[in-house]
């Protein structure tokens, strides 16, 4: 059972015990100056976020990033980071599975609001389980794929890699 409250999805638990208040916190990124961050922002205060970290100028390829390096510092347990889109927060599906395993450790939760991800839920867990072993997946098909290479440029007489030393 659920019913809003001022716009906020209030759950069953909170009917039968009072308001529960667990911080949310945003978190936003655009790759070049001449990005806007408005829209993302607007996003997460509509959806109940109070603090929001914000990286202007940086791609997501860079490993470290100012803001998220402090929101993910600064997160704990109970928390919720939202992002608006997931591609605003992981360089690549195999990092944001790593962020989210991080943030599960800290029990922290993590909500996507463009792909309707949220991790407090069982189907949100679920969602990015898949995603996660769709990452898995795809890292064993390049693989294969790269040792199949490699054993037929052998038969060539071709070996990737540095050149071997003629003793």
């Amino acid at each position: 059972m659920h019913s809003f409250t001022n716009g906020r999805l209030v759950t069953a638990y909170e009917i039968a015990i009072g308001p529960v208040f667990m911080p949310l916190i945003g978190y936003a990124r655009v790759s070049t100056a001449e990005q806007n961050l408005a829209y993302q922002v607007t996003a997460l205060k509509a959806a109940g976020c109070d603090l929001i970290f914000k990286d202007e100028g940086v791609s997501g390829a860079v490993a470290s990033r100012p803001a998220l390096d402090q929101v993910l510092a600064e997160l704990g347990d109970g928390d919720t980071l939202i992002v608006w889109r997931l591609d605003r927060l992981g360089r690549s599906l195999k990092h944001l599975i790593e962020l989210n395993d991080d943030l599960t450790l800290r029990g922290v939760f993590f909500e996507s609001l463009n792909e309707k991800i949220d991790t407090a839920t069982a189907m949100g867990r679920f969602v990015f389980h898949i995603l996660g072993a769709v990452a898995e997946l795809e890292r064993s098909i390049i693989r294969e794929r790269t040792l199949a290479g490699m054993a037929e440029a052998a038969k060539e007489g071709r070996f990737p890699g540095r050149p071997r030393l003629v003793a």
